[in-house]
């Protein structure tokens, strides 16, 4: 059985930075990738990011770009999303989901991940 964890969020002030984590167990495949995704209030989900671990591959949204990276400890099963100058609209709930085989990761697709975590609140203060 699948186990996604998250944890990190914050408040956190207008500038300020953020580290989240993401612990995943009774995961098999070894093609996996893991991607961060938000929402907030009133707005449609959307992708962060994407770690690969087969091969280290990492995507980022267009609005994070040069401000947030991921990584992974493959050997721990955890993936980082280090969170730089963030911005009142960065905030939402953080949420990691996991995909086995296949490209909704790396297209930043939510719609194809496999298993979902619980998500973990940012908010920014302007």
């Amino acid at each position: 059985q699948v186990h996604i964890v998250e944890s990190g969020g914050g408040l956190v002030q207008a500038g300020g930075s953020l580290k989240l984590s993401c612990v995943v167990s009774g995961f098999t495949s070894e093609h996996w990738s893991i991607g961060w995704f938000r929402q907030a209030p009133g707005k449609e989900r959307e992708g962060v990011s994407c770690f690969s671990a087969r091969d280290g591959a990492t995507v980022y949204a267009d609005s994070v770009k040069g401000r947030f990276t991921t990584s992974g400890d493959i050997a721990k099963g955890t993936v980082y999303l280090e969170m730089n100058n963030l911005k009142p609209e960065d905030r939402g709930s953080y949420t990691c989901a996991a995909e086995a085989y296949g490209s909704s990761c790396l297209s930043l697709r939510g719609a194809g991940m496999d298993y979902w975590g619980g998500g973990t609140p940012v908010t920014v203060s302007s």
